[in-house]
């Protein structure tokens, strides 16, 4: 991890961080990607009173789970389709409901890093404060039960090492993917409370592609055996990690940077020690795609019902 960056995270409290001097000198912060910004939207009124944040890959997902939290802390509005606060763009969805915020953030490390630029700013410019952060999504098991749901203990790469690597002005930049375990814990508590399906803690590995990248044996390319591939994803297993994925790692780095208490939860679709493809029928894996969201929703009503009993 970059000394500078250890520093400026340590000096971070409750509210959001953005380790950037130059956008003091900005008239206008422009939310390219969002379609917002701070000299054409009111974002400490329209977001100032976000505590949660959900992001997953796809737009309909999250917009399933604002329907399904709007119920679950029953502030449903029976007239409201719940709008894309993003409908000027189509690169990202957006939905809120009181302070729940949910966002789509595409696929793989590069869609899911612009977005979480543009979050943490939207976030720090309209002043949020105890921000908790959560990505909900699928992946592949590693010798788990297809629909277990697993709580990122650590983000590792793909030779398992706990790291994030960018390369910025031609220089390898190493970030630490370490994730709020007391958050982990909580959510774990949360799903032994629900009682209605596996979930483990454990490491996920994140890595750049869907195919060759998680050792898979069905894309257009593979230059290794079935043997190599099942050594590589047992020595992953060895390793402690439960579950591939390809956002995870930014997404750890970024947070922390930024002083958000962040989880990553995600079920298992398939075990990949024992296949590469999904057999598992439309209705059994939409049923898995819920999983997430369930633990997540209580866990929020959770921390909302204790935050109204302090008051």
């Amino acid at each position: 991890m970059d000394a500078n960056d250890s520093k400026r995270t340590l000096s971070c409290t409750s509210h959001v961080c953005v380790n950037n001097p130059h956008l003091n000198a900005l008239k206008d912060d422009i939310l390219y990607h969002f379609s917002l910004g701070t000299g054409t939207h009111n974002l400490p009124a329209m977001f100032g009173d976000v505590k949660f944040v959900c992001v997953g890959g796809s737009p309909w997902r999250m917009k399933s789970f604002i329907e399904y939290i709007a119920a679950e802390l029953r502030m449903e509005d029976p007239k409201s389709d719940y709008p894309n606060i993003c409908a000027g763009t189509d690169r990202y969805a957006m939905y809120k409901v009181g302070p729940v915020l949910s966002v789509s953030h595409g696929m793989g490390i590069p869609s899911i890093a612009i977005m979480l630029h543009e979050l943490i700013k939207l976030l720090h410019h309209a002043s949020c404060t105890d921000v908790t952060i959560i990505r909900i999504g699928t992946s592949g098991g590693i010798g788990l039960e297809p629909g277990t749901v697993v709580v990122t203990k650590q983000s590792v790469d793909a030779t398992f090492l706990p790291k994030f690597e960018q390369v910025i002005l031609g220089k390898t930049v190493v970030r630490n993917t370490d994730l709020d375990q007391k958050l982990a814990q909580e959510l774990l508590q949360c799903s032994k409370e629900l009682n209605k399906f596996e979930t483990v803690i454990g490491n996920t590995m994140c890595t750049l592609d869907f195919y060759e990248g998680q050792a898979r044996l069905d894309g257009a390319f593979c230059s290794y055996t079935v043997k190599e591939k099942q050594d590589y994803l047992n020595k992953a297993n060895d390793a402690g990690v439960c579950n591939i994925e390809m956002e995870s790692s930014v997404f750890a780095a970024m947070c922390k940077l930024s002083g958000l208490q962040a989880a990553v939860v995600c079920v298992t679709l398939l075990d990949r020690l024992k296949g590469d493809q999904l057999s598992s029928s439309h209705e059994v894996l939409q049923s898995y795609q819920q999983r997430p969201q369930i633990l997540v929703g209580y866990y929020i009503k959770k921390q909302l019902k204790a935050l109204a009993k302090g008051c």
